[in-house]
C-alpha cells in the first residue's frame, strides 16, 4: 500500500480519543483503537475470524471493535487509492459482516448519525440518533457532503455488493 503506515489518519485518531457509550443498546457499540493493529495481529485475528490459516491480513487495517470483539477495518479494495478512499467494513463476532461506508469520510458521517459499525451491519435501516460531538468531528474532517447514514450505508453496499461473498469464500 503506497505510503501506508500503522498510524491512524487524523480523523480516526480523533475518533479514537472519544469515549463511546453503548447506553444499553441506545448508543454506539464501538471501541476504537489508538493505532491500527500490527500486520501480525491483523493476520492472527482474521485467521481466527475466518478459520483460514493461510489468510494474511494485508488487505485490512483493523481500527476498532464492538463489545463482543467484532472487527472494524479499512479494507484495501481499490488499488492505487489512498487509505482514506478505501471502504470501511465490519466483521462481527457471530459471523455478521458487511460494508459500513465507502470511505473514511463517509464513515465519519455514519458515526455522526449515532450509528456504529456493528449497527450498520446488523440493521437494514438503523435508527439515526445524531451525536453532536461526532457531528463536530465529521464537520472538521469529512471531505464528502453530509448525508443520512442510511443513504451512505446503502450506497456503500451497492458499490461493493460482493464483499460478504468474498469474505465467505475466505472462511473455512
Amino acid at each position: 500500500m503506497p505510503g501506508d503506515a500503522r498510524r491512524l489518519p487524523p480523523a480516526l485518531a480523533d475518533v479514537a480519543r472519544l469515549a463511546f457509550d453503548h447506553a444499553d443498546g441506545d448508543g454506539i457499540d464501538f471501541e476504537p483503537y489508538d493505532a491500527f493493529c500490527s500486520a501480525q495481529e491483523t493476520t492472527d485475528r482474521l485467521r481466527q475470524w475466518t478459520g483460514n490459516p493461510e489468510l494474511d491480513g494485508d488487505a485490512h487495517r483493523l481500527f476498532g471493535q464492538d463489545g463482543t470483539g467484532g472487527l472494524a477495518a479499512v479494507r484495501y479494495g481499490r488499488p492505487g487509492r489512498p487509505l482514506t478512499k478505501q471502504p470501511v467494513v465490519f466483521m462481527g463476532s457471530e459471523g455478521e459482516c458487511g460494508v459500513v461506508a465507502g470511505n473514511l469520510s463517509d464513515f465519519l458521517w455514519v458515526l455522526a448519525d449515532g450509528i456504529g459499525p456493528l449497527e450498520s451491519v446488523l440493521y437494514d435501516e438503523p435508527e439515526a440518533r445524531p451525536n453532536p460531538e461526532l457531528t463536530g468531528l465529521a464537520e472538521r474532517h469529512a471531505t464528502t457532503p453530509r448525508r443520512p447514514a442510511r443513504d451512505i450505508i446503502t450506497e456503500a453496499r451497492a458499490e461493493l455488493p460482493t464483499f460478504t461473498d468474498v469474505i465467505a469464500t475466505l472462511c473455512r
